[in-house]
């Protein structure tokens, strides 16, 4: 896999990769938060047009205020007009600001929010459309592929794998912690290493070829939702850049806005940027095979002696063993001072595999969009239909519920809310 996706790998893989299940979130949350910037634009120069129009207000009180007393000092001739231009000046001053504020309010402000409304449709119990679009065909494009990494797929049969591999170590250790003792039955060790060749090695490799063989698809059907994204943030970029440099004529030159700031907005450096920092472009550690992990001997280990001791009649163990039922036990003699002997015993499974999702008794749930199911396995619903959560949401966003017909099955966790 690493092969695919060497044009674009050009960092060290993260767990947060763009290509593993639900990182594609990041994008969608961006259309949501492109609206919120939308928003504190117009509060940041509404703000402004009002320090713009109480500045106006203290310039014209201040002209009105010094105009009758100039007018009716004793100054005369150029002194006085001099005086006279200066509050002129002053009182055009004061009509600009007012201006200023005037068309921030009626024109700039207005604009972004028309073009707000054009762009972004809020749904009737939240949220934005274009936003439950991009993350419906996201979903659509990695529900197959996630499949096979994780429910029942690669990462099930890895662990099954390594367990086994664990399990064939561990009987191997205990024949040679006795090794005049019984040796292990040849029947289980032919057990032991046909589970792990046969049952768990097979399964994991198929389920690895499974997974490979679905990955080119999926990139290229991940990377057109991406574009889609990536179209949507490029208007946005490109409106906002337009209104700043509408806002920087508009506003008196003397107040130094730097104009470069401006003029160099790119919204294809922009794109890039994010392409490579929380898109496609992300390296990804794609599944291979792995061995299972060595064993090595733990330092500092005590030395340990184990004998095998027939006898007539039971007796116990060091460590408060029963004697075996074939009239012998094993006695195990440690070194003064070391440290107690190191017993083998095979390892569960993760919690991941082993545990199943968490039972719900009956939580009462509203869906908030509307969602048609794309599998056999997946629950259809309206905006605003009631369900009962069954069980709780799982690694890849689902959730398990039955619907007020009776029919039970899966559905995303984000699409509904719980009832007050």
């Amino acid at each position: 896999m690493s092969v695919i996706y060497s044009e674009v790998a050009g960092e060290e893989p993260s767990s947060d990769s763009f290509w593993m299940p639900n990182q594609y979130q990041r994008t969608v949350r961006r259309l949501d938060e492109g609206s919120r910037v939308c928003d504190q634009l117009v509060g940041c120069f509404r703000e402004r047009a009002r320090i713009e129009g109480r500045y106006a207000q203290h310039m014209g009180a201040w002209v009105q205020k010094w105009r009758p007393l100039v007018d009716a000092s004793p100054l005369y001739g150029t002194m006085r007009r001099a005086w006279q231009a200066f509050l002129d000046t002053t009182e055009r001053l004061s009509r600009l600001h007012r201006d200023t504020q005037r068309a921030l309010v009626l024109e700039d402000l207005a604009r972004v929010r028309g073009w707000q409304r054009d762009n972004y449709h809020r749904k009737l119990l939240g949220g934005f459309r274009e936003a439950c679009e991009l993350d419906s065909g996201f979903r659509r494009a990695q529900k197959p592929w996630a499949r096979r990494l994780r429910k029942g797929g690669v990462e099930k049969a890895k662990a099954s794998f390594h367990q086994a591999c664990r399990k064939e170590h561990a009987a191997a250790g205990r024949e040679q912690l006795a090794p005049g003792g019984p040796p292990l039955p040849s029947d289980r060790q032919r057990a032991l290493r046909e589970e792990r060749q046969r049952r768990t090695l097979e399964t994991y490799e198929q389920a690895l070829a499974e997974l490979t063989r679905a990955s080119p698809r999926y990139m290229e059907e991940m990377e057109s939702v991406f574009e889609q994204g990536q179209e949507l943030e490029q208007r946005r970029i490109e409106f906002l850049k337009e209104t700043l440099m509408a806002l920087q004529r508009r506003l008196d030159p003397t107040r130094r806005l730097d104009p470069t700031a401006i003029a160099d907005i790119s919204a294809r450096q922009d794109l890039d940027w994010w392409r490579r920092q929380r898109g496609p472009g992300m390296a990804m550690a794609w599944p291979e095979f792995e061995v299972s992990p060595p064993h090595p001997p733990v330092p500092g280990q005590a030395e340990v002696t184990a004998t095998w001791l027939p006898s007539a009649e039971p007796h116990s163990t060091r460590g408060g063993e029963s004697a075996t039922a074939d009239g012998g036990a094993w006695g195990v003699s440690v070194s003064p001072g070391a440290p107690p002997p190191l017993i083998f015993f095979p390892l569960p499974l993760p919690s991941s595999v082993a545990e199943a999702p968490t039972p719900v008794l009956g939580q009462r749930v509203r869906a908030i969009y509307d969602y048609t199911g794309q599998e056999p396995d997946e629950l259809s619903f309206t905006a605003g239909e009631e369900l009962t959560k069954l069980e709780e949401q799982d690694a890849q966003g689902w959730c398990k519920g039955v619907t007020a017909g009776g029919r039970v099955g899966l559905y995303p966790a984000n699409y509904v809310q719980p009832v007050p």
